[in-house]
C-alpha cells in the first residue's frame, strides 16, 4: 500500500456543506481500516477541525465539537493526544468550493501530497459548467445544447434579448459554478429571466442560459483503476416526479433511478463510451460522473462531477452496487491508484 494516513475532507464553503458532511461520513464508514488509519476533517470557511479518527485495526474515536483538533495547514497535520498524525493521502468529498474548484487540489498539489480527484487545473475547468462545454465544444461524440454567459453587473436586457433569440424557450438559468441544483430555475419566457437571474446570482458571479432538451435524463460514472485503465459503471436513468431533477427531487425522494437504466444495449455501450472520451479529452482523474439527455436528434451533455455524491443512496454508490463490485474494494483502488 502506498499510503497509510487517509484525510477524509468534508463539509465545503457551499450550500452544499450538508449534503458533502454525508458524503464525506459515508466514505469514511467504507474505507478498509484493516488498511489504512482513517481522520475525517470538517473543513468549512478555512477552518480544518479533525471530527474523529480510527486507526488501522481499532474503533473509531470522536471529538466533541468544541473539542476537535485543528488541522495545522502548514503540513497538513494534526496532533491527538500528544502525536502529530501527517496525513499522506486526501479522500476530498467537500462539494462546491473549495474542493471542487481546484482551489484544495492546488493546497495538496503544493504539499505534494496525493488525493482521490482530479488535478487543481482540471478540477477548476470542469467546476465551471460554462468552460467546462467550452472544452467540449469541438468535439464530435456527444451534443451540446445551445447556451448564452453573463456576469454579475451584466446588461439583463441584452442577454434577455439574445436569449429569446437564438435559444428559445423553455431554458435552464443556472449558476456556472456549484451542484445539488441551488440557484436553477426553469425559464420559459422572457419576463422571468430577471428574477432566475436573481436567484441564480445568490450561488455566484456568473449565470449561463441553457437551452432546455426534451428527453430521457442519464447519467454514468467511470474511474481509473488498476495499471491506468478506465473502468466505466452502469448507467443510470433518472425519472422524476418534477419538472426536472431539481433539489427536491434529488434528496426529498420525488425521483426514481433505475440502475441498469432500461435502455438498449447500443445505447448503453455510447453512453459509457462517450462517458470515457470525456474523462480522458478532459484529463480526469478518480471517479467522475457525466450527466447527459438522451433526446431524438442524439446524445447531449449537460455536466460533469469530479465529486460525485457518496451517500448511500447517492447514485455513484448505486452504480457500484449493480456492477457487484464491494464500495471498500473501490475506495481502496481509488486510492491505490490516484
Amino acid at each position: 500500500m502506498k499510503h497509510i494516513n487517509i484525510a477524509v475532507i468534508y463539509g465545503s464553503d457551499s450550500s452544499e456543506w450538508q449534503v458533502s458532511c454525508r458524503s464525506g461520513e459515508y466514505v469514511a464508514s467504507r474505507i478498509d481500516d484493516s488498511k489504512y488509519s482513517i481522520y475525517e476533517i470538517f473543513a468549512r470557511y478555512g477552518q480544518w477541525n479533525l471530527v474523529s479518527f480510527r486507526k488501522k485495526g481499532a474503533m473509531r474515536i470522536q471529538f466533541p465539537e468544541e473539542a476537535r483538533p485543528e488541522i495545522n495547514k502548514n503540513d497538513f497535520s494534526v496532533n491527538v493526544y500528544g502525536e502529530t498524525i501527517k496525513f499522506d493521502f486526501a479522500y476530498i468529498m467537500q462539494h462546491g468550493t473549495p474542493g471542487e474548484n481546484g482551489l484544495l487540489q492546488g493546497y495538496l498539489e503544493m504539499l505534494g501530497i496525493p488525493f482521490s480527484s482530479c488535478s487543481s487545473f482540471v478540477s477548476a475547468v470542469t467546476f465551471d459548467k460554462f468552460a467546462c462545454k467550452s472544452y467540449l465544444r469541438d468535439v464530435d461524440f456527444v451534443h451540446l445544447a445551445k447556451d448564452a454567459l453573463i456576469r454579475k453587473g451584466g446588461d439583463v436586457k441584452a442577454f434577455t434579448k439574445f436569449v429569446t433569440e437564438n435559444l428559445g424557450y423553455p431554458v435552464f438559468i443556472k449558476p456556472t459554478a456549484g451542484g445539488s441544483s441551488f440557484g436553477v430555475t426553469k425559464v420559459k419566457k422572457a419576463e422571468d429571466i430577471e428574477e432566475a437571474l436573481g436567484c441564480a446570482l445568490v450561488e455566484g458571479d456568473t449565470v449561463m442560459a441553457e437551452k432546455a432538451i426534451v428527453g430521457r435524463e442519464v447519467t454514468c460514472a467511470v474511474y481509473r483503476g488498476k495499471g491506468g485503465a478506465l473502468n466505466v459503471l452502469p448507467v443510470i436513468e433518472i425519472i422524476t416526479d418534477n419538472e426536472y431533477f431539481d433539489y427536491d427531487a434529488k434528496y426529498n425522494g420525488h425521483s426514481e433511478e433505475v440502475c441498469p437504466a432500461e435502455i438498449d444495449e447500443a445505447l448503453t455501450k455510447q453512453i459509457q463510451e462517450v462517458t470515457k472520451k470525456i474523462y480522458a479529452h478532459l484529463g480526469c482523474s478518480g471517479v467522475v460522473r457525466v450527466d447527459y439527455i438522451v433526446s431524438e436528434e442524439g446524445l447531449y451533455f449537460l455536466e460533469v462531477n469530479t465529486i460525485p455524491g457518496m451517500t448511500n443512496a447517492s447514485l455513484v454508490p448505486k452504480m457500484i452496487r449493480t456492477a457487484g463490485i464491494d464500495i471498500t474494494e473501490f475506495l481502496s483502488e481509488i486510492i491505490e491508484n490516484a
